[in-house]
């Protein structure tokens, strides 16, 4: 097991815990190593988690900080980065395939398929185990494996921004809601 994928597992409890879900834990650079963490709100899922605050990004750090201190999986100095995933979030994990139902992605597979590798259209869900997708080129639907998938990131168009902003609103709502019944 590679550190990122133990550090992941370490902290993902603690994340889930907190309201929020481990998007990706990626380790770069050897010299002095930068560990970035990307996390988002617990939705449940649905497609859009209403944003990230700095607030949330500090104390998701301070969280992950405490337990990197006593765990200590990397030797050495090395930098934290805690971060959104933001709009064109990368796709790591099989269901966000299907979360991500109707919105544009870039798919790079890690060998070509038909003697391509890279792929861009309208994410159509899951298959098994395969990712199906509206090709932009031949407006086909191309069933691409998803143990093949090297990355995956959405693509910013008109209407991930508009599906995002509607989050956003739906909990300011929710948040107000919660205040009124609260007071």
């Amino acid at each position: 097991m590679d550190a990122a994928t133990r550090i992941a597992d370490m902290i993902a409890p603690t994340l889930e815990a907190m309201g929020f879900q481990l998007v990706r834990v990626k380790l770069l650079g050897a010299q002095r190593p930068v560990l970035q963490i990307m996390f988002e709100r617990d939705t449940g899922g649905a497609p859009h988690d209403g944003g990230i605050t700095v607030e949330d990004c500090a104390d998701v750090s301070r969280a992950v900080s405490a337990l990197l201190d006593v765990e200590d999986p990397i030797s050495g100095a090395y930098r934290l980065e805690v971060s959104s995933p933001g709009l064109d979030r990368p796709l790591t994990k099989p269901v966000d395939f299907e979360r991500f139902k109707s919105f544009e992605a870039k798919i790079e597979l890690a060998r070509p398929l038909d003697g391509r590798k890279r792929f861009r259209g309208r994410l159509k869900g899951l298959r098994g185990d395969t990712v199906l997708l509206a090709d932009e080129e031949s407006g086909a639907e191309t069933p691409l494996p998803v143990a093949e998938i090297a990355n995956a990131k959405l693509v910013v168009t008109d209407d991930l921004i508009a599906a995002s902003l509607a989050g956003r609103q739906d909990q300011a709502r929710t948040g107000a809601a919660q205040q009124g019944a609260a007071e």
